[in-house]
């Protein structure tokens, strides 16, 4: 849902560097969870704030800059039960990776190892042979079959 950026004054507030649409869409949940793939924590957010494209935020425990900069670079999460349901033609970005692309000649361009955002659009990063970077819009995905672990594309080998 987001990243730790760096402190944000001495006091041990943070800025948050949030994946969502919504810049204070991490403000709806209670508590976070900080981690960095391995190991996670629960903190209980005390108070959050948008501000520009960023989020300030004061977690319970986190005191002074020092634990503040301890936590910079980890990543934040919130438990995947409390997340709205993503509408038809909606996805979150981790329901995305790993599934396999095809195009519309049946080539395997590889899977998705992640997603870039642009601010025009969503990119998706395709692993296989070589990287590609596909835009993430109707003209070039034409299909995700969650179920059958698929993205469909209009998109060349050779692009």
């Amino acid at each position: 849902m987001g990243r730790v950026a760096v402190p944000f004054g001495v006091h041990g507030w943070l800025k948050i560097q949030p994946f969502s649409e919504e810049v204070d869409g991490l403000s709806e949940f209670s508590s976070w969870w900080l981690g960095d793939g391995e190991s996670w924590r629960e903190y209980a957010v005390l108070e959050s704030a948008p501000h520009n494209a960023t989020l300030h935020a004061k977690l319970d425990g986190c005191v002074g800059r020092d634990a503040a900069e301890a936590l910079k670079g980890k990543l934040v999460a919130v438990p995947r039960e409390l997340l709205p349901k993503a509408q038809s033609n909606e996805y979150y970005w981790s329901d995305l990776i790993g599934l396999t692309v095809v195009n519309l000649q049946n080539e395997t361009l590889g899977k998705v190892s992640g997603l870039l955002e642009t601010g025009a659009h969503d990119v998706l990063v395709v692993q296989g042979e070589q990287e590609r970077l596909i835009p993430f819009i109707a003209q070039y995905v034409l299909d995700v079959d969650m179920p059958g672990g698929q993205v469909k594309v209009d998109w060349g080998a050779d692009y």
